[in-house]
């Protein structure tokens, strides 16, 4: 049980982040191209504004802020649980050929599929991810699964993912070059309400059933033996923990591109500020990366007017060093 100091501390740091969240999300819907004074934000978002300022705010800017907030989470919790299966805090989306194998599945399907429909691109992007994950464990399987070979294959499937992305771009239609680009690069530019009715279903199931084995990777971060000794089925709850973060990381991709990093920065902020429980990192992860997400879009859509710079490009400058970062501090150089 958590000391009553303890509690106090959790019930805040929540109230901070729901907070942080709201007046991040208030101030996108204000500020922009054309500013809407916050007296009209809330008169729109209670249908009392006139039609001009409702368009902006409820049509263009909310489904883009809903979907920071969703893919945000989303690619968050998927790094919590690759780092909690993998027992190593530099592990992400990104690094164990997740992200890549959703990039050349979307790709494949942006290319070469005329007149697709939106709602097919999450299962589309999940089927690769899933793809790429499986030839991943496959190879990695020697009496089990390490979570050594794991990121090893990983990073060379990951490359292998990037060239074939890359070819897929020379290749298909010159007028679809710009499009792929700027998914690619990670964006909610655009995003609409068809896109949230997309995404929303795949975070509201994953995240909670996340939680439910949020006890189990607690248990995995003693050690394999530990784990085994307490009646843990080891390689099963490998596979199901992979599978759900697969499927959180595989429909943030397929509706806003790489977004890279926030699956690496935002578990490990979370676990400075809460300790290394999994009930408590999955949802203050998912808090942190929608924050980083807001911060990202919100840089991208304000620094460099008329230009509207893709979120991703934001959390590769901010992801980078803070990965070097950690590493250094890993290796206590």
């Amino acid at each position: 049980m958590l000391k009553p100091r303890r509690v106090k501390y959790t019930i805040l740091l929540f109230i901070g982040l729901t907070c942080i969240v709201a007046a991040l999300s208030l101030l996108s819907l204000s500020v922009g191209g054309v500013s809407v004074p916050l007296k009209e934000v809330f008169a729109s978002l209670a249908g009392r504004n006139t039609e001009a300022s409702n368009l902006i705010i409820m049509q263009f800017r909310l489904p883009r802020i809903a979907a920071a907030i969703l893919i945000g989470a989303a690619l968050a919790v998927a790094g919590a649980l690759l780092q909690g299966v993998i027992r190593n805090p530099l592990a992400s989306p990104d690094l164990l050929s997740v992200t890549g194998g959703a990039s050349v599945a979307v790709v494949a399907f942006m290319t070469f599929v005329t007149g697709y429909s939106i709602h097919w691109v999450p299962f589309i992007a999940i089927g690769g991810a899933l793809v790429a994950t499986t030839i991943n464990y496959v190879f990695a399987w020697k009496k089990g699964v390490s979570p050594f070979r794991l990121v090893l294959i990983g990073i060379g499937i990951s490359t292998a993912m990037g060239a074939l992305t890359t070819f897929l771009l020379i290749s298909g239609p010159a007028y679809l070059a710009a499009q792929v680009l700027n998914w690619m690069t990670g964006s909610i530019y655009g995003t609409n309400w068809s896109y949230i009715e997309v995404l929303w279903p795949w975070v509201a199931v994953f995240i909670p059933l996340s939680l439910l084995l949020a006890k189990e990777l607690n248990v995995q971060s003693l050690g394999e033996d530990v784990a085994r000794g307490l009646g843990i089925r080891l390689q099963l709850s490998r596979m199901i923990l992979l599978f759900y973060s697969v499927a959180l990381a595989g429909a943030a991709v397929g509706i806003a591109g790489t977004i890279s990093f926030i699956g690496l920065m935002a578990p490990h902020i979370a676990r400075m500020l809460i300790g290394n429980s999994y009930k408590l990192i999955i949802p203050v992860s998912a808090f942190i990366g929608a924050i980083i997400l807001l911060l990202a879009d919100l840089a991208g859509r304000m620094l460099f007017q008329p230009l509207d710079v893709p979120a991703g490009v934001f959390t590769a400058g901010i992801g980078a060093p803070f990965f070097m970062y950690l590493l250094f501090k890993r290796k206590k150089i």
